[in-house]
């Protein structure tokens, strides 16, 4: 039985050498399990290995093997965009590379090649060559690619892109819809190039032969119209779609109960409470012991006061899908469970230790190779993040520990974008800004998209209260009020060294740059942040009407420490005589 809103297609494909001694054309198709179909989608791959190159069919089978295989292997956390990309970037390497090792006189391994990934309702092109995807939809077929064909006359043309050419690739990309009833058709120049458009439709528009006799039918009338190439192709019918108005994903989100208030003492599923650690509107954590082995962990529970909050349970769910695909020393690490969990909830490493706020409380003053010390260990923790393409977006004190060895450690993934993720339809809208204003950087309040920029301003707020005791902040208490473009415009930066003379120019340099509003002005890269906290850079030393205490804060305190040692010199003198 089918359910409403499921994926549902019918997919088939043919392939012929034609006329010619060897078929150098390649085909393939991914439908993954149902988990890594809602995160990666369904992979559909056809490639035409270029005659006139040396190796030909073989480069035509590593685009379409290695593609799905590398596709599925990136993090299910990247936009299918960025999977897709850096996926082909390194294929056309590897292509090339392996051509150049031919005879100068062969031209390697070549292939043209479309590629495209079906995730909830859109479809991701990537195409560069002549082969071709067309949809077919209410008896049209509209061409979703653009054949990249050189021509020198009427009748000659050359490919003047296809994979394995050069060293650099430069592909067409295109996002566009899909809905139930849409068919999408792939095919090689030995097919596209002697069948009628009509002749494709009358077969398209046929919905009760299966979609091999069709492509096998194509590819026979291509044979019979002249075609002198191999020929391939596949049919992809859309009989149904996720669907975003559909329940069923809130019925999978809400599967689990929540579990009721713990108390010291109390156990659930073999974990039995030791201390309650904190309660909140929105979730508890509790330290507790595995009872069969006696292992330490943190519970995080989510708040019955949002049982009913579809948008609530997915991020509390992909807290904990993030922070079992994440590995870094610098995030709290999420614990495997041993037993089927009755309730909702998920462990973590127990961190000992006190959070940056508590830490800032007892140390107003700390020396400035110590602060940038922690940054550097909040920035690797914040690029493990952002190399999965995932954003914290809730960057502060009191979502930092501080071990006892010093080791710092982001502790709460609760507010993470996820890009991957967000490419995924639901019935519900999910909130674009869960993080705390006073750290968050300006385009969340003016709608902007935000990016990996938007993490390095919460980073450098932090960096800056550190820096300054928590005494002031870097635009003030308009800051807080700043709604629109122009009241953020309106803030001027205010230097650390106004409210610790110990601040060096260049690090305030550094500040004010990571702290700018504009995010295009930030740095580009969090390395280049650290760098520039741990050594002056020469653009911010630029500042001769700065005082002393500014430009070279330890060169004033020698100085002033010698003055102040020569008037105690000649009091003494002066006592003395």
């Amino acid at each position: 039985m089918h359910i409403k809103g499921e994926l549902r297609v019918r997919y088939g494909q043919a392939t012929s050498a034609g006329v010619k001694p060897q078929n150098e054309d390649c085909l393939g198709i991914q439908i993954p399990d149902s988990d890594l179909l809602a995160t990666k989608g369904l992979v559909v791959v056809v490639a035409d290995g270029v005659s006139a190159a040396e190796a030909g069919k073989e480069a035509s089978e590593f685009c379409v093997k290695n593609f799905i295989n590398d596709y599925y292997s990136t993090p299910e956390t990247w936009e299918v965009k960025t999977a897709a990309h850096r996926v082909l970037v390194s294929l056309n390497r590897w292509l090339f590379s392996k051509g150049q090792s031919l005879a100068d006189e062969r031209r390697g391994y070549v292939a043209a090649m479309t590629a495209v990934v079906l995730k909830a309702r859109s479809a991701y092109l990537f195409h560069v060559g002549d082969t071709r995807v067309y949809r077919f939809r209410d008896g049209d077929l509209e061409p979703l690619t653009q054949d990249h064909h050189t021509w020198v006359s009427k009748e000659t043309y050359y490919l003047s892109r296809a994979m394995g050419m050069g060293i650099s690739l430069d592909i067409d990309y295109r996002k566009t819809g899909v809905k139930p009833g849409d068919v999408l058709f792939f095919s090689t120049d030995g097919v596209h190039e002697h069948v009628k458009s009509s002749d494709i439709v009358a077969k398209l528009a046929d919905d009760v032969t299966e979609p091999d006799v069709l492509c096998q039918q194509l590819i026979d009338l291509a044979l019979a119209n002249g075609s002198q190439d191999n020929l391939s192709c596949q049919i992809l019918r859309l009989d149904d779609l996720p669907d975003a108005s559909s329940t069923d994903i809130y019925d999978a989100l809400s599967r689990l109960p929540f579990p009721p208030d713990l108390k010291v003492g109390t156990s659930l599923d073999g974990y039995q409470v030791e201390a309650v650690l904190h309660e909140s509107s929105r979730s508890q954590l509790y330290l507790v012991r595995d009872m069969e082995t006696g292992q330490r962990m943190t519970m995080k529970t989510p708040s019955v006061n949002f049982s009913d909050d579809a948008a609530y349970i997915e991020r509390f769910i992909m807290e904990e899908w993030i922070g079992r695909r994440i590995s870094n020393a610098h995030i709290v690490q999420v614990v495997e469970k041993t037993r089927a969990p009755q309730c909702l909830y998920y462990l973590m490493e127990h961190v000992e230790g006190k959070t940056l706020a508590q830490w800032m409380t007892e140390n107003p003053s700390p020396e400035i190779g110590v602060v940038v010390g922690m940054v550097q260990q909040i920035v690797d923790g914040l690029r493990s993040l952002h190399r999965r393409e995932t954003l914290h977006q809730d960057l502060k004190p009191d979502n930092i520990m501080i071990q006892p060895d010093g080791v710092v450690k982001i502790i709460d993934l609760g507010s993470a974008f996820i890009a991957g993720i967000h490419e995924t339809s639901v019935p519900f809208e999910r909130g674009q800004n869960l993080g705390t204003m006073k750290y968050s950087a300006p385009e969340y309040k003016l709608g902007r998209r935000p990016n990996t920029r938007s993490d390095q301003f919460a980073l450098a707020m932090i960096a800056y209260e550190l820096f300054t005791g928590g005494k002031g902040s870097p635009y003030g208490e308009k800051f807080a009020d700043a709604q629109t473009l122009r009241d953020f415009s309106a803030l001027n930066y205010q230097p650390a060294a106004r409210y610790n003379p110990l601040v060096p120019t260049w690090v305030d340099g550094a500040l004010k740059k990571a702290l700018s509003i504009n995010s295009e002005l930030r740095y580009e890269v969090l390395s280049e942040l650290i760098a520039d906290l741990k050594q002056p850079n020469a653009q911010f030393l630029e500042s001769g009407n700065l005082p002393l205490i500014q430009r070279d804060p330890l060169r004033f305190w020698k100085g002033l420490s010698a003055v102040l040692g020569v008037v105690v010199v000649v009091l003494l003198w002066l006592l003395v005589s």
